[in-house]
């Protein structure tokens, strides 16, 4: 049995969910979030817990368990308390500033780069930290727009300049030794 698939999902004060077949509706203070998993996955809910059983062993169904209970989870925490990336920025002119619910950054570019908010997704901009805070209720939309916030400039291997996840390690490589000779 699946060690994460067979752990019941508690639910939070304030959070309602609505099964219906195969349909996971999960409602809360940040949001709302429906999605729609495999026919060969059994949902259960009671006493404030969802439970996800499997019908066999085979690969493919002890594959869709585990990712089925994370993903369900995933939902009902992004409902009752959010999710957040972090970004740092470093660069000589570096900035990011905040136009409405969008953001633009400077990077060094000739042109500034203007970052549209989907919905769902809200950027928070610190500008003595140099950080950068993409939040949402969705943890893939949260972490794909991460992902392309950071492919704008990303981390450079010499100067160390560019876009990180906070705490990410930049292994700098040591550049040109100087000539010598004659």
């Amino acid at each position: 049995m699946s060690r994460i698939g067979k752990m019941p999902i508690i639910l939070p004060q304030g959070v309602e969910v609505k099964i219906d077949g195969n349909t996971v509706k999960v409602k809360g203070p940040k949001g709302e979030l429906e999605d729609t998993f495999s026919q060969d996955i059994k949902l259960m809910l009671e006493d404030g817990a969802i439970t996800v059983t499997r019908p066999n062993d085979e690969p493919r169904i002890r594959a869709l368990h585990g990712t089925t209970r994370a993903l369900i989870n995933n939902m009902v925490v992004g409902c009752s308390e959010g999710f957040t990336k972090v970004l740092e920025y470093k660069g000589v002119g570096y900035r990011a500033e905040l136009t409405g619910k969008d953001m633009v950054l400077h990077l060094g570019y000739s042109h500034p780069i203007n970052v549209e908010a989907p919905e769902g997704i809200t950027y928070e901009v610190d500008a003595k930290a140099r950080t950068i805070k993409v939040m949402g209720r969705n943890r893939h939309q949260v972490g794909l727009i991460a992902s392309e916030i950071r492919k704008l400039r990303p981390p450079e291997r010499y100067h160390g300049t560019g876009i990180r996840y906070l705490g990410e390690e930049v292994k700098l490589k040591a550049g040109k030794a100087g000539k010598t000779g004659k």
